[in-house]
């Protein structure tokens, strides 16, 4: 599995205008093969900076995945909106079951 956490830290005045773009990102995501969640949220000690928190089957869904065009305009979008450029990371994560 694939994990990606990236985050934006936004203009304030433009926060609720950020939201709806993660927001919608993640929506319009979660449709594309692979993508196992993908989810925006709000950093509960600086809510000036949105957080996006995904899982991914493999390399090769999120590689379609960034080759989407929307994913292209939106990561320009939160450049925009951003403050500083806005961070990604990307990991390759096996599951532990618990129990």
């Amino acid at each position: 599995m694939i994990i990606v956490t990236g985050s934006a830290v936004v203009q304030p005045d433009r926060r609720d205008e950020a939201l709806a773009v993660g927001i919608a990102h993640s929506v319009r995501s979660r449709g594309e093969p692979g993508c196992l969640d993908h989810n925006c949220h709000v950093d509960a000690e600086n809510p000036d900076r949105i957080v996006f928190v995904e899982y991914w089957t493999d390399v090769a869904a999120l590689q379609a995945h960034f080759a989407v065009p929307e994913s292209g305009a939106f990561v320009r979008q939160m450049t925009a909106l951003a403050v500083v450029p806005p961070k990604i990371q990307l990991f390759q994560a096996q599951e532990i079951p618990m129990g």
